[in-house]
């Protein structure tokens, strides 16, 4: 009687291994067919607390779910590379020109952000267009380690872009403005046209007393290649500022509202409601 109650327990792991005296005298007595009803008509009935797993058998699963290449193993791998590849894909663009005696890199870097209590963001820094001027170092061929930069603020890019063919703007710079260093690093960028009224010069102007170099590159710009310059300006501007992230809030007005309401700064209602 109980081989055959340990039978029955290994062929329905999940039926109570406590059977009724009648259940097992029908099992004794009857064929295997016979026994398979009782099975069913019993498998309604909750499950038995003393029913155990094998200690063995969870022992084995244990060991080999943390062997090198088992299941879990891959199962843990795959969890990894599928939270990688949930993240956010980053992505490197810039445009570069190419002269006899210098090229320049142009390359967007985005706005800094900075989490409130709320759970929203608010711009801590806005994003610029940074400028690479690397001198030729032979045919084709430039010098990178020489290379001299000038960030453009989403300002100095308005000046650029509202630039008329025959109109010249200039910009300075001092990186160590308000520190013990101010001074000891001038740089100043001019934007001068051709004389045939082809295109503008880029010259940088770079003077640094830290480290003793005083250089200056200047690169010729088409018409052509100033105009895809501008364009890609007015294009990363919205983007540089930070604005195109409301556009999500926008197409939700309900959250709009709360958020307006709960900034004690807005005054949006105070100027239409006049």
């Amino acid at each position: 009687m109980l081989r055959l109650q340990w039978l029955s327990s290994s062929l329905v792991p999940s039926f109570n291994s406590e059977l009724s005296p009648e259940t097992v005298s029908n099992c004794r007595l009857g064929s295997l067919n016979s026994f398979r009803p009782l099975l069913t008509l019993t498998t309604t009935r909750k499950p038995s607390p003393k029913c155990q797993y094998s200690w063995n058998t969870q022992q084995q699963q244990q060991q080999s779910a943390f062997e090198p290449g088992s299941q879990t193993d891959s199962f843990a791998s795959q969890t990894r590379a599928g939270a990688a590849a949930a993240l956010p894909p980053r992505f490197f663009v810039g445009h570069s020109i190419y002269k006899g005696k210098a090229a320049l890199a142009v390359e967007p870097r985005p706005p800094e952000f900075t989490p409130l209590d709320s759970g929203a963001f608010k711009i801590s820094r806005e994003g610029f267009v940074l400028l690479q001027f690397a001198p030729a170092a032979g045919i084709r061929q430039y010098d990178w380690s020489r290379k001299q930069v000038f960030s453009l603020s989403v300002t100095e890019l308005g000046s650029l872009v509202a630039l008329g063919p025959r109109e010249s703007c200039e910009f300075f710079h001092d990186p160590y403005k308000g520190k013990s260093d101010e001074g000891k690093v001038r740089k100043i960028l001019k934007v001068e046209p051709l004389p045939d009224g082809s295109g503008h010069f880029f010259n940088l102007s770079v003077q640094n007393k830290l480290i003793n170099v005083d250089e200056s590159i200047y690169i010729p710009i088409t018409k052509a290649e100033y105009t895809v310059l501008v364009e890609a300006f007015k294009f990363i501007l919205p983007h540089l500022m930070g604005w195109h992230t409301i556009a999500n809030t926008i197409t939700r007005p309900e959250d709009s509202s709360r958020v307006n309401n709960a900034n004690p700064r807005y005054g949006g209602d105070f100027e239409w409601n006049r």
